[in-house]
């Protein structure tokens, strides 16, 4: 992917204060260069068209965050328009001094002036903040516009693959090629799950043997599960980081049972937990959007996210517990366990993760959700996860949730969402709300 190129546009005219303007300036280009230093900004104020034009000859914005210095007419947002289609944050300056004298800056009726420009041109949504360059909340909004956009970037150089069909009642796991193209970007692929099976049964013990090693490096109790499970986990962990590394594939969506079980006698779990560790998206149950919501949130948090099902409400505690039969990330797991192997909780054939989470003081829960007219929409709510022990067979995660978790429950299983959520180290609802607004998407916050 090219470098992610986000571009500071300040216009204004120069009737107004221009020594008020320029300090504005100073302390912008510093704030923005705090949050990323790949910020272009120009060396002066843009106070004429021709200062505009000049400047974004010179650019190519991933991101604008267009900001009236002082009042400046629409034709300062026109000429933005008409050469970039990209995301836009629109930023208005508080008036420096109320005294009764002069106007400084005006940048209010500016803003009013370029917004009104966004909606006529082709109803363009942007993000919008308001107030001076040292506001903690200003910067709070231009670091979620700029890691919003740096997302959608990043997502249209995604590859994905589909490995085999949802299972029968799992439809909310599929989508076509085309509809993830078309509005996300991500080129997707598909390939039937039968054949990385067949990939892995031509696998010999020797070719399999770092891969063999690998899991039992990275999990505890992997030497109780057979011989056999062992030397096939091994073989299929190979097979699927062959295909990986040789489809440049980011985030793969995995179907799992009743194949893995009834056709090759070893579930894909732990190989689904060990590809997260090397950072790839990896879903269960063919769930192309879960494994989407989990690229997001890793490319976010840095590190692998929490896939799984919300099981167990506890109002007590206003806790949520999220759990999965066995593929989450070993480096998810309680330091005083570790990522412990067992079986996969129904079919008791292992190797499958096996432990409770570590707790982290900040979470966000995600999804991708998709609505019966084929929109989509975002899952959020934010908390903490807590310092809690496995909780069922398989893998689990405990989040206290900042509004009431019955609630959140009950208005979430009304509005239909999908049964699969994303647990993500770190508070970055405002970036994701940021992201689904570039997209006109509907936000669903809880």
């Amino acid at each position: 992917m090219k470098s992610f190129t986000p571009v500071y546009v300040p216009v204004g005219v120069p009737t107004f204060h221009l020594e008020s303007a320029q300090r504005q300036l100073d302390l912008s280009v510093s704030l923005l260069k705090s949050i990323d230093e790949r910020f272009v900004v120009p060396g002066k104020m843009l106070l004429s068209l021709d200062d505009l034009r000049a400047f974004l000859e010179g650019v190519t914005p991933d991101l604008i965050v267009f900001q009236n210095l002082t009042f400046a007419n629409a034709a300062y947002m026109s000429e933005v328009l008409r050469r970039f289609d990209c995301p836009v944050l629109l930023w208005t300056l508080r008036e420096p001094v109320v005294d009764g004298g002069r106007l400084r800056l005006n940048s209010l009726t500016g803003a009013y002036s370029a917004a009104n420009t966004l909606r006529a041109f082709d109803d363009r949504s942007f993000a919008y903040a308001f107030g001076s360059p040292e506001e903690e909340r200003v910067k709070d909004a231009i670091d979620a516009a700029v890691k919003a956009a740096s997302l959608k970037k990043a997502m249209r150089s995604l590859k994905m693959s589909a490995i085999g069909q949802t299972p029968q009642g799992f439809g909310f796991g599929r989508a076509l090629d085309s509809e993830l193209m078309n509005v996300f970007g991500v080129e997707l692929e598909a390939i039937e799950a039968r054949e990385l099976i067949e990939k892995a049964r031509s696998c010999s013990d020797e070719e399999c043997a770092e891969y063999l090693k690998k899991t039992a490096r990275m999990t505890r109790g992997f030497d109780g599960t057979p011989e056999k499970n062992r030397l096939d986990h091994a073989r299929l962990l190979k097979a699927y980081s062959d295909y990986v590394r040789e489809h440049g594939i980011g985030a793969l969506a995995s179907r799992c049972w009743p194949d893995f079980f009834t056709a090759f006698g070893t579930p894909v779990c732990t190989v689904l937990s060990m590809l997260c560790d090397e950072g790839v998206a990896a879903a269960c149950e063919a769930d192309v959007y879960g494994a989407l919501s989990m690229w997001i949130g890793m490319q976010l948090s840095g590190e692998p996210v929490f896939f799984g099902d919300p099981v167990s409400l506890d109002e007590g505690e206003n806790t949520i517990t999220f759990w999965h039969c066995g593929a989450a990330a070993c480096s998810l797991a309680r330091r005083d366990t570790g990522a412990v192997v067992g079986v996969q909780p129904n079919r008791k054939i292992g190797p499958a993760m096996d432990f409770g989470c570590e707790a982290f003081p900040e979470a966000t829960v995600f999804r991708i959700g998709r609505e019966p007219d084929g929109g989509f929409r975002f899952f959020l709510l934010e908390g903490e996860v807590l310092d809690k022990p496995k909780q069922f067979l398989g893998t689990s995660i405990v989040v206290k949730t900042d509004n009431p978790a019955r609630e959140i429950v009950e208005k979430s299983v009304k509005a239909g969402f999908e049964p699969h959520f994303v647990v993500i180290r770190g508070r970055c609802a405002a970036a994701l709300e940021a992201l689904a607004d570039m997209y006109g998407f509907e936000v669903c916050r809880f």
